[in-house]
């Protein structure tokens, strides 16, 4: 099979200053293993959890010349659409338990929350984020769920159709003139000056304890990866969505303490409009990029690295890389209509970001050699969101997610 995607190429940055062997402090001190598995116990217990399917995508290995591709379809996480389910809502719970346990109640479940225990109090807790969507989504529902009021920020570029999709939880919403990052910093200088607490998936000078909870909630899909893995089997490549980077950190963060220097090889992957990572590798150092961030890619349109994400990336990611937008449509379409024996699956536009990389770089045969891509590699991916969209999805992919038979 001919893939659609030969007239693309990527930007790769190798990283000189990656480690391999055994994870380095940092990772202990933003993930500990403790914290990880209480994330994952209490994340477990909710109501509607289930594991995503890791999807084994045998058709189109065998059609790009891999090994393997793994890919981890978020497309059903507690009826949301995507992986931020894991983080923004498991957040807000720690930031009522917190605010309960300083009011001298506690420790407080998960469960009495849900039951309006202590309604009273946490109905008094607002909680504010900016998003592109998914983030956003997350939040009002664990706003919902936890009993508390919940204020999101829209930056001018978000789709009506996720705006009314966030509103469904009950939340207020505000827009805000530019970017997501210009949405970020009307949400912290609103709740400073209201007395809300921010729920956000970036970190700042500051502001670092809450994205690190957003960060262990995300390790559960690591947990159940490592689980559904066919037995005796590892990746030996993760590409992963870059964005701010809690996403790729908390990923190749808890890859890195389970399986030790034989973790799989890390590459960031962002859109080439909004690539502030890249850019960081180029410089040594976490780096904002400016402009409009105008990307279909829109979960990664994202000009400032979180901090705590690249403490780990810095070390963790081999590879940077950037990909053009029509890239990441491509493989929308191929996965909606795949290789011969693939299910199709419904993949948000960036939710793909990822395999176009893998895909593109293996069609390169200098930049596979690079990476180390060849008929023995097995690539993992997170398909971190599906038609969170409906209507986005279906103008770029030309029919309607309904219309396309998941078979998962």
């Amino acid at each position: 099979m001919d893939l659609p995607l030969s007239t693309h190429r990527i930007a790769r940055r190798a990283n000189p200053a990656a480690r391999r062997g055994p994870p380095p402090a940092v990772v202990r001190e933003l993930l500990p293993p403790a914290e990880v598995e209480e994330a994952r116990r209490e994340i477990a217990s909710w109501p509607g959890y289930a594991p995503t399917p890791l999807v084994d995508l045998r058709g189109l290995a065998a059609a790009s010349g891999l090994g393997r591709i793994l890919y981890k379809h978020e497309a059903s996480r507690f009826g949301l659409g995507s992986f931020k389910a894991l983080g923004g809502a498991y957040a807000v719970l720690r930031v009522l338990r917190d605010a309960l346990r300083r009011a001298g109640i506690g420790p407080v479940s998960s469960a009495e929350l849900r039951e309006g225990r202590f309604r009273e109090r946490t109905g008094a807790i607002t909680v504010t984020c900016a998003t592109d969507g998914n983030h956003g989504r997350s939040v009002a529902w664990g706003a919902r769920m936890f009993g508390c009021r919940c204020v999101i920020y829209l930056h001018e570029t978000v789709s009506a159709g996720r705006e009314e999709a966030i509103a469904r939880f009950g939340a207020e919403i505000r827009r805000v003139p530019g970017t997501y990052d210009d949405a970020v910093r009307q949400a912290a200088e609103d709740a400073a000056a209201e007395g809300w607490i921010v729920v956000s998936d970036t970190s700042y000078p500051g502001y670092l304890d809450i994205p690190r909870n957003v960060m262990l909630g995300y390790t559960v899909m690591v947990e159940e990866i490592l689980e559904q893995l066919p037995a005796g089997e590892r990746p030996t490549h993760l590409f992963l969505q870059g964005g701010v980077g809690g996403l790729a950190a908390a990923v190749a963060g808890r890859f890195w303490q389970r399986l030790g220097a034989d973790r799989p090889r890390v590459v960031v992957v962002e859109p080439d409009r909004a690539a502030c990572l890249y850019e960081s590798a180029a410089r040594g150092r976490p780096t904002a990029v400016k402009g409009d961030l105008d990307t279909v890619m829109a979960g990664l349109a994202c000009g400032e690295p979180s901090l705590l994400a690249w403490r780990i990336l810095e070390l963790a990611a081999e590879d940077f890389t950037t990909l053009p937008d029509e890239a990441a449509v491509e493989t929308m379409r191929l996965l909606a209509f795949p290789p011969a024996g693939d299910p199709p699956l419904v993949a948000g536009e960036s939710a793909v970001a990822g395999l176009a990389a893998a895909l593109l770089a293996r069609r390169d045969p200098d930049l596979a050699a690079a990476l180390g891509l060849d008929g023995r590699s097995q690539v993992l991916l997170i398909g971190s969101e599906g038609a969170t969209d409906p209507e986005t999805w279906r103008r770029l992919v030309g029919v309607a997610p309904e219309a396309v038979e998941e078979g998962v």
